[in-house]
């Protein structure tokens, strides 16, 4: 570097560093080394991103909180209700799907809300980790070994806030899904599904509905614990209403029934949620074929 170079770059050293400018130039620099989005979707204003940071994924988990907690039936500590956030263990080693609103009003700190979310979890970090949380409820460990060459993935912790609760929002969460399976190359989705509610007895209708209609076959099939394990055939098959049944699903049991899950055996009641849960396993090979041409073999449908 010549002389008179090397003067022009302390200058602008200089320059950067007085006490006027460098506000901005820590800013800058912020900028440059932040990590950029990772974007999985756009539909309107509506965007569908994996969560890059620790302040990121507690947005997602005060969204959980204020579903699941503030609006729902889960049962907080002293710890959530402090925190005002749904967190455990396990949001440390998963990734994060968020759904954003680009379209409202932002915080006092400018960030734009997120409206939806799932939690996401790859087998081979579950098993790096203690396993997956679906396992406090479901026997999981029978199913992966039965299918060692395949790739599972846990969803769970799946909340939309009730405004956002539209085929628009949903879809987008689904293709933010099957674009993270399709980059994972990952080949089956298990996670628990919830009822409202601890009494079987009241939900006798649609458990047996699925357990008579929509039960995995033996090849997919995972079973409750015994020690937390709740029947689910408390109806005869012919005394069911299938219509009257498929009328008390709610809406996420019946989305995963239209793509192409099957249903575990035995339901578990999860008193800190007020929820009776049931398991969800759906092979990408059950995954209907209208389903995956809508979104893209290659999740291009909603590709931002």
């Amino acid at each position: 570097m010549q002389n008179g170079e090397l003067a022009r770059s302390t200058q602008r050293l200089i320059r950067l560093l007085r006490p006027e400018t460098i506000g901005a130039t820590a800013q800058a620099a912020i900028t440059w080394f932040k990590p950029l989005p990772v974007t999985l979707g756009r539909l309107g204003a509506l965007e569908v991103r994996l969560a890059q940071e620790k302040r990121e994924v507690r947005r997602a988990q005060k969204l959980r909180y204020r579903v699941f907690y503030r609006d729902g039936t889960a049962i907080a500590d002293a710890a959530t209700l402090l925190a005002r956030r749904d967190k455990d263990a396990f949001d440390r080693i998963c990734d994060h799907l968020m759904v954003i609103d680009h379209a409202a009003k932002p915080s006092m700190s400018g960030r734009l809300p997120v409206v939806g979310t799932y939690r996401l979890l790859r087998q081979e970090v579950a098993e790096r980790n203690g396993g997956f949380y679906t396992e406090n409820e479901f026997d999981i460990s029978s199913l992966t070994d039965r299918h060692a060459g395949l790739r599972f993935l846990e969803l769970g912790r799946s909340c939309v806030l009730p405004r956002y609760r539209t085929k628009r929002t949903v879809e987008l969460l689904w293709h933010g899904i099957w674009s993270y399976v399709r980059q994972h190359r990952l080949d089956v989705m298990i996670g628990c599904a919830s009822f409202e509610g601890t009494d079987p007895d009241r939900l006798a209708l649609p458990l047996s509905f699925l357990h008579h209609y929509a039960q995995a076959p033996a090849a997919w099939r995972a079973s409750a614990h015994p020690s937390r394990r709740i029947e689910m055939n408390r109806m005869a098959k012919e005394a069911i209403n299938p219509k009257a049944a498929l009328h008390e699903l709610p809406p996420l049991i019946k989305g995963y029934l239209r793509l192409g899950a099957f249903i575990g055996d035995g339901a578990v009641i999860d008193h800190q949620f007020g929820t009776t849960d049931v398991l969800i396993v759906m092979p990408v090979s059950a995954i209907s074929a209208r389903y995956i041409e809508h979104f893209g073999a290659d999740a291009s449908r909603h590709a931002a």
